[in-house]
C-alpha cells in the first residue's frame, strides 16, 4: 500500500517561497501547468528548477498538462510537452480535472514510480 499525501501549491510567483518549504522530504512531485496557457508552460523549468534546488535529488517528477478537455483552446502542444518531458527523464501526461481523463493515472502513476524507486 502507498498512501500519498497531496499538497496543492499555488502557481502564482507570489507562492513560490512558501513552496519550497513542501519539497523538503517529498518523494514525488508532480508539476502541473494549463494547456490553454503557454506561459504556465514556460513556468515549468523554472518550477524544476526550484524542484532541483530544494527537493531530494532521487525526488520522483511527473509532468501533467490539465485542462485537456479544451482542446479547441490548446496553446501547447502534446508533442512539445511530451518532448520536453523526455528531455528530462520525466514522464509525462495530459488530464482533464473537469471530466476527469488521466486524473487517477496520474497518481498510480506518481505511486508506481515512488515504489520502484
Amino acid at each position: 500500500t502507498i498512501k500519498l499525501q497531496i499538497w496543492d501549491t499555488a502557481g502564482q510567483e507570489r507562492f513560490r517561497t512558501i513552496t519550497s518549504s513542501y519539497y523538503r522530504g517529498a518523494h514525488g512531485i508532480i508539476i502541473v501547468y494549463d494547456i490553454t496557457d503557454k506561459e504556465s508552460f514556460d513556468n515549468v523549468r523554472q518550477w524544476l528548477f526550484e524542484i532541483d534546488r530544494y527537493a531530494s535529488e532521487s525526488v520522483c517528477k511527473l509532468l501533467v498538462g490539465n485542462k485537456a478537455d479544451l482542446k479547441n483552446k490548446r496553446a501547447v502542444e502534446y508533442e512539445t510537452a511530451k518532448a520536453f518531458a523526455d528531455e528530462l527523464n520525466i514522464p509525462f501526461l495530459e488530464t482533464s480535472a473537469k471530466n476527469a481523463t488521466n486524473v487517477e493515472q496520474a497518481f498510480l502513476t506518481m505511486a508506481a514510480q515512488i515504489k520502484n524507486k
